[in-house]
């Protein structure tokens, strides 16, 4: 790894039809973003499809890279962006969300710490068609030790107490568990629960997110909540993590 790239933060965007409108704001939010001196930013937009809707809407910028592919939902439209990011880290960047100011910097300088954290997530707040926002009771700002969102999720309906949209991780640790899940929904939450697995991760209590609510996002479609469906996919998810930890491998940083 050259010594450009070994300071560039690559920003990975899922996107579809329906949710293309979205990016011009994801991107004006991206550009907004200001990064400790010699960093940069890629952006690596990923259509998980090979249509025309999606392109119009890609900002004509040297530091965006757009690729499209036969569909597999967004899960595999990350994984596969994994190809196109270079650099060190890797941060979640829904088409349809927003970043806050700063959450970039946030997060580089907790991943540049030295303090062996693999992967760090952020208050997010819901962003409601209204325009107004909303958040919900979140943890302390600190590190998210082992096992800890497993633990949260069980004991909460399969609810983790940090969102999976705002994770910023080590590329290598990324790459190392696979990427995302082979689920149909709920592969973040998937990942983040094999990532606690075997590392430490941190949550700021600053928002880092503004998580758009809107009628034709997946998770509001009534096969999200399925309840054959989420049994199957909480299950897999759940057994992925707790074969990690019994491996005792732990990720070092």
């Amino acid at each position: 790894m050259n010594a450009a790239v070994r300071r560039r933060l690559s920003i990975v965007t899922a996107v579809h039809g329906p949710s293309a409108r979205f990016l011009p704001e994801a991107y004006t939010s991206l550009c907004a973003q200001e990064l400790p001196a010699g960093w940069e930013w890629h952006w690596v937009v990923q259509e998980d499809g090979t249509g025309d809707a999606v392109a119009p809407y890609v900002p004509d910028d040297d530091r965006v890279t757009f690729r499209q592919g036969r569909p597999g939902g967004p899960g595999v439209a990350r994984t596969i962006a994994l190809a196109h990011a270079d650099g060190p880290y890797v941060k979640v960047l829904d088409a349809d969300d927003r970043l806050t100011p700063g959450a970039l910097a946030r997060d580089l300088a907790v991943l540049e710490s030295g303090h062996g954290i693999g992967w760090t997530t952020s208050r997010a707040l819901d962003l409601l068609p209204d325009g107004s926002t909303t958040g919900f009771p979140d943890p302390d700002e600190g590190p998210v030790e082992r096992g800890a969102v497993l633990a949260f999720w069980r004991a909460n309906d399969f609810r983790a107490q940090v969102h999976p949209a705002t994770l910023c991780v080590r590329r290598d640790l990324l790459l190392a568990l696979g990427g995302w899940m082979a689920l149909p929904a709920s592969e973040d939450t998937g990942l983040l629960l094999a990532l606690n697995a075997v590392s430490r991760g941190w949550f700021s209590a600053e928002a880092g997110l503004l998580y758009r609510k809107w009628t034709g996002q997946a998770t509001g479609q009534a096969a999200h909540v399925d309840p054959a469906e989420r049994a199957a996919r909480t299950a897999v998810a759940e057994a992925r993590a707790r074969m990690l930890a019994a491996t005792d491998w732990t990720y070092a940083g």
